[in-house]
This record gives C-alpha cells, sequence and structure tokens, in this order.
C-alpha cells in the first residue's frame, strides 16, 4: 500500500509539472502576443506624436511668416511683381518705407487713398497722396516711414 500510495503520489506530481509546464507555455504565448500589441500601440504613439509635431512646425512656421509679414519688407527689400497706383485695391495693407504696417485701403478717391479708419490709431480714416506710392504689388509701399506718414496724413 506505501509503494502505491507512492506511485500516486509520483503520478500526481507528474501531473502537477506537466499541467504547471502547459500554463506557462500558454503564459508565455500570452506574454508574446501582449509584447506585439504593446509594441504596435508605442509605434501608433510613435506616429502620432510625429504627426503632432510636423504639425506644430507648421504652425510655427505660419505663426513666424504672419509675424514677418505684419513688420513686412522695408521698402529696399520689398520684392515682387511691380504694378501702378491703378492697381490699388481694397483692404490691400499700406506699409511705409521703415517696413512697418500703417494701415489698410478703404478705397482710392481721385489722387488720394483713403486708408480704413479700423486700422487707424485714432480711429479715424486718413487721406494720403498717390505721390506718395513708391511700388505696388501684394501690397502698396510708400516712399515715406511711418512717422513721416502719420506726421503729414490728413485725417477725414
Amino acid at each position: 500500500m506505501a509503494e502505491s500510495f507512492k506511485d500516486k503520489v509520483e503520478d500526481a506530481g507528474h501531473k502537477i509539472a506537466e499541467k504547471a509546464t502547459e500554463v506557462g507555455h500558454k503564459v508565455g504565448e500570452k506574454a508574446t502576443e501582449v509584447k506585439h500589441k504593446v509594441g504596435e500601440k508605442v509605434e501608433e504613439a510613435a506616429d502620432w506624436a510625429k504627426e503632432k509635431a510636423h504639425q506644430a512646425g507648421h504652425r510655427i512656421q505660419e505663426v513666424v511668416q504672419k509675424v514677418e509679414h505684419k513688420t513686412g519688407a522695408t521698402l529696399d527689400q520689398s520684392k515682387g511683381a511691380t504694378g501702378s497706383t491703378a492697381d490699388i485695391r481694397e483692404h490691400m495693407e499700406v506699409y511705409g518705407a521703415c517696413g512697418k504696417l500703417i494701415g489698410k485701403v478703404d478705397h482710392v478717391e481721385g489722387s488720394e487713398i483713403k486708408l480704413t479708419k479700423s486700422d487707424s490709431p485714432d480711429g479715424h480714416h486718413h487721406m494720403i497722396p498717390l505721390a506718395w506710392v513708391a511700388k505696388v504689388h501684394d501690397h502698396v509701399h510708400l516712399s515715406k516711414t511711418c512717422d513721416e506718414v502719420q506726421h503729414e496724413w490728413q485725417p477725414v
């Protein structure tokens, strides 16, 4: 009887060892699956981060361009196809020879440009002679600096 009990215990021990090995293999397989899924998600997260960084880079470039456009180029640095005063249109930006934005065109009246009051420092329309226009392309460049213009323009 001791022999048969011993055999039963050994047999139970072998069965437990087999089950433990089987469970160990299953745990290993699941761990591999999880590892692959985690790896995929890490790649997705890295791709997302790269895309967001790329988008942020574009936004930064847009802001830089807007800031550069606000300060504008000086008259000497201005580039682009040059038109005539007949090419001046409503809402075109007007820059002084210094490169600073003076305002926007409301419309042309005879031999003068009427600037919008919404862009005026004092909230009034101002008139500037077309004779001050040095260049016209996507915006208007004057031959006078901002200070000269603001001292000499005519309020309406």
